[in-house]
């Protein structure tokens, strides 16, 4: 435990935003098998429209440094080479 003030409120601080980190990373993990597992069985609109909430996610964590940016424009391009190979088949 940090004995001085600011190094304690620096730990809560970390800790709340750890939390939310999580959540929201969670959260982009969970949407990007949406679209995987839509794409596979072969409900290519769905997919579609899973795709948009996810890639303004991913926008959005990007933003906001959870994710790098690059990171982010990866699994959107992943996302939508699934789906391209879903409407090839």
């Amino acid at each position: 435990m940090p004995n001085i003030k600011s190094a304690a409120k620096r730990l809560r601080q970390s800790k709340v935003r750890q939390a939310r980190n999580r959540s929201v990373k969670s959260e982009l993990k969970t949407l990007g098998k949406k679209v995987k597992t839509d794409a596979a069985a072969g409900k290519v609109g769905e997919a579609e429209s899973q795709l948009l909430v996810a890639a303004k996610r991913l926008d959005k964590a990007a933003a906001k440094k959870i994710l790098h940016r690059n990171a982010a424009a990866r699994k959107k391009s992943r996302l939508q080479k699934a789906i391209k190979a879903a409407k090839s088949k």
